[in-house]
């Protein structure tokens, strides 16, 4: 933080805003040094305001917060990257980000979705939500799941096979999330399969 170039924007520098999870833009805000002190101190994404002329933590009307996972400086020392994880729209019109509630997103965005789905199974487990279709599978027991993870395989196997691509996709979807639960109840991740498969390409272009 040493290298922040304050003096390039009048003793602001723009802070773009990014969900830890999914990848998706949020919003964009100034901060200056004291506000870039209160994000690290609170662990609450805060603002200078310039038309409210002074600091601005967001959410602190709404509830709305963006919660602190990691700030990045780009190479010139004068724009802020900040990674948050937020507890609602990030946007004052309630939408999801300040581009609207589906902006455009590229396919690592869209991949990262999974990430999210990974964080909504373990709240699943933690809770037990009643009508909850994971807490039911749960209650059935891990042996349950690894029969689904099975039957899904299957029936996108036959998909492949016989049925149009809408219903390859929806078997495909089906499988991901039960696969995802299936590693999450056994103490996995997606992260780490992703890691195999990162090691078994670097063997084989090797």
């Amino acid at each position: 933080m040493k290298e922040l170039d304050w003096d390039k924007g009048g003793g602001l520098l723009p802070a773009v805003v990014q969900d830890a999870g999914s990848g998706a833009v949020l919003m964009l805000g100034y901060m200056n040094k004291e506000a870039l002190a209160a994000t690290q101190a609170t662990g609450r994404v805060t603002f200078w305001s310039r038309s409210k002329g002074r600091l601005w933590t967001k959410g602190e009307t709404s509830g709305h917060f963006l919660n602190l996972r990691q700030i990045a400086v780009d190479c010139d020392g004068d724009t802020l990257l900040i990674l948050a994880e937020p507890s609602g729209p990030a946007c004052h019109l309630g939408t999801a980000t300040c581009w609207g509630e589906d902006p455009p997103r590229s396919a690592a965005q869209q991949n990262a979705f999974l990430g999210k789905l990974e964080q909504v199974i373990a709240q699943r487990i933690a809770e037990r939500p009643p009508g909850s279709y994971t807490a039911k599978l749960l209650d059935e027991g891990t042996r349950r799941i690894a029969q689904k993870v099975g039957e899904e395989g299957l029936e996108l196997a036959l998909a492949g096979v016989a049925q149009s691509d809408a219903e390859i996709i929806g078997e495909a979807a089906d499988l991901l999330y039960h696969t995802l639960l299936l590693l999450k109840v056994k103490g996995l991740s997606l992260s780490q399969v992703v890691a195999e498969l990162e090691a078994r390409h670097a063997q084989r272009g090797a």
